[in-house]
């Protein structure tokens, strides 16, 4: 697999500071082969994370498991107020299980919060909100999600999502655009 350094949405990514999600867009020579491709590609990505690090993170492959997701669902935000309590988030219009962390919540709350959104010199709103959420995955899927193949991963199988399973969070997510040809591997961990 191949990373794609080039696109523009690391452009825009560039832009949010305070964003402590792991993104990772890319490309394989070999044909699209469902979850094993998806494997190849968050094996990839990982990888590509343990570079920002002193010592590479170990992981056992073999135990991420993974379940196919809506990307509907992966995209969702929530219309209505949530609240977090103890490190966990509720959406009151969307019920989570007790060990997910929502993609909108790893983008929006982390763990130390965000700085203000600022265009040319002008404060937008005062923290990272749905505006920027749309923005980041308009860059990433421009043709929609009617072509996307979501996969969710099991978050056991690394040191990478030790951090992030004592108090806030982890996730990881595999998403195949049909349309690109490409790879998004979205991973998050944090702890305060």
């Amino acid at each position: 697999m191949k990373e794609l350094t080039n696109d523009i949405f690391y452009t825009v990514l560039g832009e949010y500071d305070d964003c402590i999600i792991d993104y990772c867009l890319l490309v394989d020579d070999a044909p699209y082969a469902g979850e094993s491709s998806h494997r190849r590609a968050i094996e990839a990505a990982l990888s590509k994370c343990s570079l920002k690090v002193k010592e590479p993170w170990t992981y056992d492959l073999s135990r991420a498991r993974a379940s196919k997701f809506d990307a509907n669902d992966l995209l969702f935000f929530p219309e209505a107020e949530w609240k977090i309590k103890s490190g966990k988030t509720t959406a009151y219009d969307k019920p989570y299980e007790d060990t997910d962390i929502p993609y909108w919540f790893a983008f929006v709350e982390p763990p130390h919060g965000t700085s203000p959104v600022e265009r040319d010199g002008v404060v937008l709103r005062d923290e990272y909100g749905r505006e920027d959420f749309d923005r980041i995955n308009e860059a990433l899927f421009p043709n929609g999600t009617e072509e996307l193949e979501v996969y969710k991963w099991s978050t056991d199988w690394s040191e990478y999502f030790e951090p992030g399973l004592e108090w806030w969070g982890a996730a990881c997510w595999s998403i195949y655009d049909k349309t690109l040809g490409r790879y998004v591997v979205i991973m998050a961990s944090a702890t305060d």
